[in-house]
């Protein structure tokens, strides 16, 4: 596909930021905590209310239903909070169908999170459900004060995002390069809003050529997810600052190409930054919807509902304002299609057509969505239950994502509920490509405090362990990490022979309760000049076990790197490992200066 060069500074788009009227109680929902476990009680319809899906617990053979006690009285608001527990598979499906739930569910506990009005709430509790309802938080919506993103200072705007990316871009030419891969619907829509670009960052030293591995980071499909497209920004930015001077980010960005895309809805993102939970981008040519937007009324198509694979199955709604409406057809959004066709663009297809196809073992290309709120790190398939055929090696590299953020890892159809036409599921499914989503942080307008002291820290250096797999992502994440890697002397005169030493681990692996990774012992350690070990004509050096022997699952190693004969500069040592199954993991980089 042909991409449109930004390299100079994109036109900004002039859009009002001046709040909408308030004309429900859902639309003030804004800067308030959606987490659970505030303030929950717990309510039960008496026994004998009439229950629809009655039948279906009894034909699954669970006729277990929680103590019953009287329902608490609940405050008279438009809008609550809810925890609704359910009995079986069948139920949550029907859920997702019929009220609007949140990607938040628990499957082990059998309870999934929603935002539903009153009258909902009145109709679930006569159907038998337990519905539990986060009481203070509830009342925070009816009583919250209006706000816009101006109240988060640590997140971006759109025109702020499109800025840095272009600041970026200026000040790093030979790194950064801003391209243009469509419109928003807004935007190809004549009259109304003048819309957007769909901007984004082609992120490696391009004085160096060759076809390279390739990282896809988007943000934002979900107007109202405010982390993501920070995130995103923030990784871009810190792997570009790193360069030169961090041998991690030199290294990467000298053989792998980082694509970052932090806006990929950014019609829906100006409604939502204005205080609305609006999920869905701004086409309004169907249906008669709320405006402003409600939670559970509003305009647009679900982006993550509306690709071309699997779509229109389970988990999506052919109800216009209905926040999972998957649209009229298969890719029928110009943000779907752009996303689709920038990743075949750069991605080769490495799968068969049939579901039980697998992409080779050596299939590269890593592809990941940042989504609000879980915390989960979710892999295909979003369509099925069934594991897809390269589940082990995709649940292998979810599960080093997990030993650093803390998420649960999971499939997305398993710890979720289904969902048909997803972003990852199109990646794996059409290309092969390792693909994931992430559901982070605790709510939808996560507060900057909670982004900055306990989003951020986990998610950074889960972002670095999919940078570095994007090579061979069903391969790599199975050999050990390098660690603590370290040399006796970082700047030295010719001739000095330095000691390298380094941690070798096979351990750092976290599903969070939903399975464990197979490990080994080390079986052996090595180190290149410059340039990885796969690279033509790299020469390798191997490095000992320290204590004179690889047998266990964690190796301190060490070795002499002789540096006589070497011209003054800077020289990349590159350290990775195996284990005894044969994989070899990531490399590791540290630079050494000679004088």
């Amino acid at each position: 596909m042909a991409l449109r060069s930004c390299r100079k500074p994109a036109l900004l788009v002039n859009m009002s930021q001046q709040p909408l009227p308030i004309r429900s109680l859902a639309a003030r929902l804004l800067a308030v905590s959606l987490a659970a476990g505030c303030g929950w009680i717990s309510c039960v319809e008496p026994t004998d209310a009439p229950s629809p899906y009655k039948a279906d617990i009894a034909e699954d053979g669970n006729d277990e239903s929680p103590p019953q006690k009287e329902p608490q009285q609940v405050s008279k608001t438009d809008l609550l909070l809810v925890k609704v527990h359910y009995q079986n598979d069948e139920t949550l499906a029907r859920l997702v169908e019929r009220i609007d739930v949140l990607e938040h569910a628990d499957r082990k506990a059998h309870t999934v999170d929603a935002l539903i009005e009153t009258d909902v709430y009145q109709s679930l509790l006569a159907e038998g459900f337990q519905v539990d309802v986060d009481e203070e938080q509830s009342e925070l919506l009816r009583l919250a004060p209006y706000m816009t993103i101006s109240g988060y200072s640590c997140y971006r705007t759109v025109e702020e995002t499109i800025a840095s990316m272009n600041a970026l871009a200026a000040a790093h030419p030979n790194l950064v390069n801003v391209v243009d891969i469509g419109d928003s619907y807004d935007k190809v829509k004549a009259g109304g809003n003048p819309g957007y670009d769909m901007l984004g960052m082609v992120i490696t030293n391009e004085s160096i050529s060759g076809t390279k591995p390739r990282f896809f980071l988007m943000g934002g499909f979900h107007a109202r997810e405010y982390p993501g497209p920070e995130l995103a920004m923030r990784f871009a930015e810190q792997v570009v600052a790193g360069y030169g001077t961090d041998a991690e980010a030199t290294w990467l960005l000298d053989n792998f190409e980082l694509h970052v895309f932090p806006q990929t809805n950014p019609d829906g993102r100006k409604i939502a930054e204005q205080g609305y939970l609006h999920r869905k981008n701004n086409n309004r040519s169907k249906g008669k919807c709320s405006d402003p937007s409600t939670q559970t009324n509003h305009y647009g198509i679900d982006l993550n509902r509306n690709h071309s694979f699997k779509y229109g199955g389970a988990g999506t709604s052919t109800q216009a304002c209905n926040q999972f409406y998957r649209g009229p057809s298969a890719a029928s959004e110009p943000e779907t299609a752009a996303i689709q066709n920038y990743l075949s663009a750069i991605f080769p297809d490495q799968r068969g057509p049939l579901d039980t196809d697998p992409a080779p073992a050596d299939a590269t290309g890593v592809m990941l969505s940042l989504h609000s709120y879980g915390p989960q790190v979710l892999t295909p398939w979003a369509w099925s239950s069934s594991a897809p055929p390269n589940n082990a090696a995709l649940q292998t590299l979810g599960r080093k994502f997990g030993y650093h953020n803390g998420y649960e890892v999971c499939q997305f159809n398993n710890c979720l509920y289904a969902a048909t036409g997803t972003t990852d599921d199109w990646a794996y499914g059409q290309l092969g490509v390792a693909s994931y989503t992430w559901e982070m942080g605790t709510q939808f307008f996560e507060t900057c405090s909670a982004f900055e002291s306990t989003l951020l820290p986990g998610a950074m250096p889960a972002l670095w362990a999919a940078f570095k797999a994007a090579r061979r992502p069903y391969q790599n994440p199975a050999g050990p990490d390098t660690v603590s890697l370290a040399l006796s002397a970082s700047s030295v005169s010719a001739g000095t022979v330095v000691t390298v030493t380094a941690n070798v681990d096979d351990t750092r692996y976290n599903s969070n309760g939903w399975g464990s990774e197979p490990t080994q012992p080390i079986a052996a350690a090595r180190y290149t000049l410059n340039v990885p070990s796969w690279s033509a004509g790299a020469t390798t050096f191997a490095l000992a076990a320290a204590d004179g022997t690889f047998d266990t699952s964690v190796e301190s190693v060490t070795g002499q790197i002789d540096t006589a004969g070497w011209s003054a500069g800077r020289y990349l040592i590159l350290v990775e490992g195996a284990d005894t199954a044969g994989n070899w993991g990531s490399p590791t980089g540290i630079f050494l200066d000679v004088n």
